[in-house]
């Protein structure tokens, strides 16, 4: 009987322990965002316990804690955000959203062994010495040079890893994940009009060097680029513009729904260009752009985004103007052979994106996109060559209507000794091109002769699918794309040909594999190893008969990232690019055509340096040597591919609120013609910015061309024939760099 009693007292200790420990702890969960976009953040550290035990977020941002005792402080921290601490207790919510603020970018928080190295490094650069045209944005790409011709409404000439890819050939330039570069283009294969984008709704750039990137895809071979726009902004704004050659620049940027508790937000952008431009000849330059984005979290594990641009341009151009008419007094610098040379443009897009977080380590991302562009370009590159009477101006348009999707799912697995990712996706691309043109015309409104006329639909069909596994210190991502494109082209010129037109198809595999190993915080080692390719124009496609539809590249890198203090982060590289088919610019055709093999290797240097908070400094260095490998030595070079390119800038914050830049451009001499007996000439220009900023509002002066350099800024050598010239002659054929000049900003925000 006794033995019972005190059984039955000892069971009700425990009974009461174990309420008391229940009563003690409690299990609490987390949401852990960011404060801008109220994107979840995984790999958030979270420690708990009064700081003896410790986890990390899911890929949803969420986080289940087994809290012993109360009160408790949690401390929530990741690289580049505030830390936040919040005190607990028992009667706490158990479900609580914790949203984190970026901390003023700075090197230090850079973290070099981190999936967003790179885009981290171009958030420095922009935050440091801000950009209000889309070339100052191409221009924030470490190891991306390029050169703007013919008016400022065609797209920007783009040079990367030894590459002269015209306008985008062998570069792939995204917004928002929605493709620029247009396919089986009027004016070249790749064409990539940047100048729909507001440069001040950009809020980041994502790039990458090489083919090492499964869901990147055509035109991936040198490397990509995908602009980032802000979410939701942090303010509305009004910015006034103005300065030499009659430039005027009016923004607007207007939060039209941002509610407190953050899951719906929206804002629209507009702005207007103008400007006379150096030239002679009056540029005219005008375009709109009107910018539209809407968020909306539908519930916490689902996001909702619909946005929308469009962009209207026109302008005259100066042309590219032979050395000899300069030099001879024929025209003057600022002159033109032709001047009815110019163009207008537009386009229109409209982009969905759905992202569902099915579980903290599984998720699906969801995008659709369509656009409507047309093109009107008149040019005149050889002058009198083939027409003594009317010269040999041309004309090229380009009218079509582009749909797209792409589907991605990301499971994330946890290992005994790592993690490792599994991420997929499918998509399609399909371009209805209904007017692909090119024309002999006489002063743009006569029609002299048809040269070309097609229409048809370019269908490109692709799926991926990869690992990221980290184990230890290494990371190793192996990855396959496979892409299938359907080309339907009809030949309006040609009235045998069959109502169905001329067809054919082409696939791509393109295997990737990618190693890196992360010996300290300061040291990382990386070797990146891929293929990749740039589709043809359809109109060489159906001619060859489909021999030369897709051709690829290889390649490798192999470099280290370099943190040796918090202020200082290098990154050289060494790389090799081996491509199938050249593309080379045929001035007198005023068409890009095929080639035959190359090769490249090089070396980057890229340099950050933030000794004291307010002061930064950055540069990158880039040196490529470009030969065709079925020539001759001697007659081997690639003609206009870069072979020294430099840019870096310097940024010093004083006087709280006053700002003092200075940035150069430096490209050097390369070959023109494949035996390097014509050569461009170097060139080194810098533009400074003075600037002033308060909270509520802000005033800057920009100096471009600082020194008044004499600067030659697209360079051909083509073969060109003057109106008073009886044979035809081979030099080099150039547009001006802009000169000195001065414009004046002042905005406010509220």
């Amino acid at each position: 009987m006794k033995v019972t009693k005190v059984m039955i007292v000892l069971l009700g200790v425990l009974v009461n322990v174990e309420v008391a420990a229940q009563e003690a702890g409690s299990q609490k969960q987390l949401l852990i965002k960011d404060f801008d976009d109220h994107f979840p953040i995984s790999e958030a550290l979270v420690a708990f316990d009064h700081g003896n035990n410790h986890t990390h977020s899911g890929a949803d941002g969420s986080v289940k804690l087994n809290v012993a005792s109360f009160p408790d402080t949690l401390v929530i921290s990741h690289k580049g955000y505030d830390d936040v601490k919040w005190v607990i207790s028992n009667d706490d919510e158990k479900n609580k959203v914790v949203f984190m603020q970026h901390k003023p970018f700075q090197i230090s928080e850079v973290a070099i062994n981190h999936s967003s190295f790179l885009s981290a490094i171009t958030k420095v650069d922009l935050n440091k010495f801000p950009v209000n045209s889309a070339q100052d944005l191409l221009r924030k790409v470490p190891g991306l040079f390029i050169a703007q011709h013919a008016g400022g409404g065609k797209a920007e000439q783009l040079f990367l890893r030894g590459f002269d890819s015209d306008h985008g050939t062998d570069v792939s330039v995204n917004v928002d994940g929605m493709p620029v570069n247009m396919v089986s283009h009027a004016h070249g294969q790749g064409y990539s009009d940047l100048h729909f984008v507001i440069p001040e709704t950009v809020n980041n750039i994502d790039f990458g060097k090489g083919a090492y990137y499964m869901d990147r895809g055509d035109f991936n071979t040198s490397g990509y680029v995908d602009f980032k726009t802000y979410d939701r902004l942090a303010n509305s704004m009004i910015k006034l513009e103005g300065g030499s050659f009659n430039s005027k620049r009016i923004l607007g940027m207007f939060n039209i729904l941002n509610d407190a508790a953050g899951r719906k937000s929206a804002y629209l952008a507009a702005e207007y260009n103008y400007t006379d431009g150096p030239f002679d000849v009056k540029q005219n330059f005008n375009r709109v752009n009107i910018f539209g984005k809407y968020n909306q979290w539908l519930t916490d594990k689902d996001y909702f985004n619909i946005q929308f641009s469009t962009f209207n341009s026109s302008w005259n151009a100066s042309g590219q103007i032979p050395e000899r008419a300069v030099n001879e007094g024929i025209i003057g610098r600022w002159g033109s052979i032709d001047p009815t040379e110019g163009g207008s443009t537009s386009r229109t897009n409209l982009q969905m994106n759905y992202k569902h977080i099915i579980s903290p380590s599984e998720q699906i991302d969801a995008m659709a996109w369509y656009s409507k562009y047309d093109f009107n370009l008149y040019s005149d590159f050889t002058f009198y060559l083939k027409d003594k009477d009317h010269g040999d101006e041309i004309q090229q348009t380009d009218g079509r209507n582009i749909y797209g999707s792409e589907i991605k799912y990301t499971k994330n697995f946890s290992l005994p000794n790592g993690t490792l990712d599994w991420i997929s996706g499918v998509g399609f691309r399909n371009d209805d091109i209904n007017t692909l043109q090119l024309n002999h015309v006489y002063h743009r409104d006569l029609l002299l002769d048809r040269l070309s006329n097609v229409n048809g639909t370019e269908t490109n069909l692709h799926a991926y699918t990869g690992l990221v596994w980290k184990t230890g210190k290494w990371t190793i991502n192996p990855g396959l794309r496979i892409d299938h494109f359907i080309f339907n082209m009809h030949n309006l010129l040609d009235p045998e040909q069959l109502p169905s037109g001329q067809s054919s198809e082409g696939t791509r595999l393109s295997p990737k594999l990618n190693f890196s190993y992360a010996a300290s915080d300061n040291v990382m080692w990386f070797l990146k190893t891929g293929m990749g390719f740039h589709s043809n124009d359809m109109r060489v496609v159906i001619e060859q008969q489909g021999q030369k539809t897709l051709p690829y590249s290889v390649g490798g890198d192999f470099g280290l990232r370099l943190h040796p203090f918090k202020s200082l982060i290098i990154t050289p590289t060494v790389w090799y690019l081996f491509l199938q088919q050249e593309f080379v610019y045929v001035g007198d055709d005023a068409v890009v055509e095929p080639s035959g093999k190359s090769q490249r290797l090089g070396a980057d240097l890229g340099i950050r340096f933030q000794p004291l908070e307010n002061f930064y400094l950055n540069a990158d260095v880039n040196y490529a040597h470009a030969r065709f490998t079925e020539e001759e030595k001697g007659k081997d070079y690639v003609p206009l591919a870069p072979v020294i390119t430099s840019t870096g800038s310097v940024n010093w914050d004083f006087l709280h609120g006053f700002s003092l830049g200075i940035q150069y451009r430096y490209l050097g001499a390369r070959p023109a013609v494949e035996d390097n007996s014509i050569r461009t000439k170097a060139y080194f220009v810098n533009d400074l910015m003075l600037s002033y900023n308060q909270a509520k509002w802000g005033a800057n002066i920009q100096v471009n061309n600082l020194f008044n350099v004499k600067w030659n800024e697209a360079q051909f050598a083509t073969e060109t024939q003057l109106k008073n010239e009886t044979e035809s002659t081979t030099d080099l054929t150039y547009t001006p760099g802009s000169p000195f000049g001065l414009k004046v900003g002042v905005y406010y925000k509220f």
